[in-house]
């Protein structure tokens, strides 16, 4: 390691310890606040002793999340309507590279907010097992407990979560067509046909944080959830401004006024059907989705994205 230069040491880190921040908290902002905060001690440490900076900073990112974790309960119980976690690209690199299912799993909306079942150990021990691929005697080592407690942690965090992960849709080409389907009969306002796209079962849930208009309690069943899109996707302000977007490693509708990002629905599949949908308007949680949609326009002429 270059103990010359910890900026460039840092560097070439920095997006795993922003990917890792983010699975464990759902929220880039606070995921950004973290890693800065890692780099400033980092930046205090004797990097001499440092035999494995990498280990040592994934150490440091997991422990602040840990802190992070145990207050953000109580937050998210006084929080106005659900709470959902805050959308991101992948397509810029931030969470790293997205190459498997696993990977793209791992950040995938639904997942993540699956993990808030979990206690923050059993989060970070499932995060740092199944997303990046770390064993227990690793885990052990960056929690500060045995390999053994480590794999009982992990067993009752899958058991908690496997009923719902076997829901998981990984046919990412059969995701994109169903979504677009979903948005031509939105724009349309067929709502025969809207609702054919949905499991009978399908609820949505909307996060407005009370700052932005939003269904303050879930929506469920075919029939309300299709009304409910169709009426707010007629509400956006042209047919350009609503587009079909890679978010969380899937593909999810982005609503735009000119260059204000308004919503971003993500569709959970499973069977051919439309099972789930978040939609976040809390413009507190857009505010680093927006960033990065701004930077691709910016260096590529055109947002990044799967189609639109």
């Amino acid at each position: 390691m270059s103990q010359d230069d910890p900026v460039a040491e840092f560097s070439a880190h920095r997006a795993r310890l922003f990917g890792l921040a983010y699975r464990l908290l759902g929220s880039a902002a606070d995921a950004e606040d973290i890693v800065q905060e890692a780099f400033l001690r980092w930046s205090g440490a004797d990097r001499a002793v440092i035999a494995a900076p990498g280990a040592w900073l994934a150490k440091a990112v997991t422990n602040l999340c840990l802190n992070q974790l145990s207050s953000a309960r109580v937050r998210r119980e006084q929080y106005v309507g659900p709470w959902l976690p805050e959308p991101v690209s992948v397509a810029d690199g931030s969470l790293g590279p997205m190459e498997s299912v696993q990977q793209r799993e791992s950040v995938s909306m639904a997942f993540l907010a699956l993990l808030e079942q979990l206690t923050p150990m059993e989060r970070a021990v499932f995060v740092l097992r199944e997303a990046f691929g770390y064993d227990h005697r690793s885990i052990a080592e960056t929690l500060e407990c045995s390999q053994a407690n480590s794999r009982q942690v992990h067993r009752r965090a899958a058991l908690r979560l496997q009923d719902s992960r076997a829901r998981f849709e990984p046919d990412r080409a059969a995701q994109q067509r169903l979504v677009e389907r979903f948005l031509a009969a939105a724009r349309d306002g067929d709502l025969a046909r809207l609702e054919r796209l949905l499991a009978a079962d399908v609820v949505s849930w909307s996060d407005g944080g009370g700052k932005a208009s939003a269904a303050r309690h879930p929506v469920a069943g075919g029939a309300r959830v299709a009304r409910l899109i169709a009426g707010l996707l007629r509400k956006a302000p042209d047919e350009g401004a609503v587009r079909v977007r890679e978010v969380n490693g899937g593909p999810a509708l982005v609503v735009c006024s000119g260059a204000d990002l308004l919503l971003v629905m993500l569709p959970q599949v499973t069977g051919g059907r439309i099972s789930a949908l978040r939609s976040i308007t809390n413009p507190d949680k857009l505010r680093f989705l927006d960033r990065q949609l701004a930077a691709a326009v910016s260096h590529h002429g055109g947002l990044s994205g799967l189609s639109g």
